[in-house]
């Protein structure tokens, strides 16, 4: 029988988003990775963003982890695998410890993972302690590897948080504010969240003062024999455990074309994945690079910001006529969320600027201050049921015909609530994000494997 693989793991988690989870787990990542440790790190929920930092942090791909989205089997068989070939194994939460159904705090439950609670201390002292008292005590049952304490102004402050400890040996130190570019910010956020890693010249730079500062805390200095008593077992999903329909070969001998540039960067490597495993060959192409569309049976325009690209992205007409020329002929287009929005006829930007965009689609964006979509959510299709979730801020009104609605996990799908998917000619849009794994079957058809 094989052993079950073994290795230190962490789930770095907050009271609350904005803490600074993301900055602790990506200088973390950095850190050991600089010290020649095989670091893998997991991001909670749906996030196409903060894994950019840590993918650069680590050096390896990211991947979800969600009760509910991604499912147990899923969760385990990717933490299973990336135990057997890891040293260190990192976890972020999302939102705050306790938030959400299932909630960060019970997917560490469910591993046995140790949580360390990274808190913006920058305007308390005392009040820290009862903070992380709360934390510690609110759930029972939880592994607690200690509190970090972040945006501490000095020595004297970072005192004055310890002391207010009932617990000392949760303590792993305090982390000073690092600033780093010209914007003084060590990572930067725009209207969707992090400005993703590959945007910035001197990323990996940021990520290395993180990790510099990160390495004066305690938990910075950690020994690594120390860092074995927060090890953890992670088995192969077991026949308790429902899984996912597998994968079919229904894509096979099928060439889908990508777009992937940071005009279409909202990828899960998960979902990359996925289409190989049914047999696809991916061919990528850069919409602002000016490539033309690649000779293929289907085509992929992922989510992100043609909002910030219009101008480019409406320059390269070669790509739109092959758009135009792979529609006409009955091909299928899956078109997400920024995907869409490329498709149409543009988008007014929040100066109430109108900017042409592929006129493929009939309709036009509109970007709000705002968020007009947010959760999880599924979609019911002809072959089953998709997961997923929605999170943008630009709203569509079109003529389009809508095929269904996405609605809320258990919740049946209502005109007015939820996505809408989108029918026109070939195409198939809508602002749902959808989590491949969850049915296969399901994105095959959205790439016309049954037509």
């Amino acid at each position: 029988m094989t052993a079950t693989p073994r290795c230190p793991a962490l789930l770095i988690a907050a009271p609350a988003s904005g803490q600074g989870k993301t900055t602790v787990t990506a200088a973390l990542a950095r850190l050991h990775t600089r010290q020649g440790r095989r670091v893998r790190v997991f991001k909670c929920g749906p996030d196409f963003l903060d894994p950019h930092w840590h993918q650069l942090a680590s050096g390896a791909p990211v991947h979800q982890l969600d009760g509910w989205m991604t499912g147990p089997a899923d969760m385990a068989a990717r933490l299973h695998a990336a135990a057997q070939e890891s040293d260190l194994i990192l976890i972020e939460g999302v939102m705050g410890l306790f938030d959400g159904t299932p909630s960060a705090a019970d997917l560490a439950a469910r591993l046995g993972v140790p949580v360390l609670a990274v808190v913006d201390a920058a305007a308390m002292a005392g009040t820290f302690g009862a903070l992380v008292y709360g934390l510690v005590h609110y759930q029972p049952g939880l592994r607690w590897a200690g509190v970090l304490a972040n945006r501490v102004a000095s020595q004297h402050h970072a005192d004055l948080l310890r002391a207010g400890l009932r617990e000392p040996a949760l303590w792993q130190g305090a982390l000073a504010r690092v600033e780093q570019g010209p914007d003084k910010s060590l990572l930067p956020e725009r209207h969707l969240g992090l400005v993703a890693a590959h945007e910035l010249h001197d990323a990996l730079e940021r990520l290395d003062a993180a990790a510099d500062a990160l390495a004066a805390t305690a938990l910075g200095q950690r020994s690594w024999a120390d860092w074995q008593d927060w090890a953890v077992e992670f088995p192969a999903p077991g026949p308790d455990i429902a899984a996912d329909e597998p994968p079919g070969p229904w894509l096979q001998g099928r060439t889908v074309a990508v777009a992937r540039d940071a005009a279409f960067s909202f990828i899960y490597p998960a979902n990359l994945d996925c289409l190989e495993a049914m047999g696809a060959r991916l061919a990528f192409f850069s919409p602002l690079a000016g490539d033309a569309l690649p000779v293929c049976d289907a085509v992929w325009l992922p989510g992100g910001y043609p909002e910030l690209h219009a101008p480019a992205l409406r320059a390269n007409q070669t790509l739109q006529d092959g758009l135009r020329a792979h529609i006409a002929a009955g091909l299928p287009v899956w078109a997400e969320c920024g995907g869409m929005v490329a498709l149409c006829e543009g988008i007014t930007d929040r100066d109430g600027q109108f900017q042409p965009l592929w006129g493929l689609l009939p309709g036009r964006a509109t970007l709000q201050p705002r968020l007009a979509g947010l959760g999880m959510q599924q979609l019911a299709t002809d072959q089953g049921l998709l997961r997923g979730h929605t999170f943008h801020y630009s709203r569509l009104d079109s003529a389009m015909p809508e095929l269904a609605r996405s609605s809320r996990p258990g919740q049946p799908a209502q005109a007015d609530k939820g996505e809408a998917l989108y029918r026109h000619a070939s195409v198939q849009a809508s602002y749902f994000h959808a989590w491949f794994a969850s049915h296969p079957r399901a994105v095959a058809a959205l790439l016309g494997a049954f037509a």
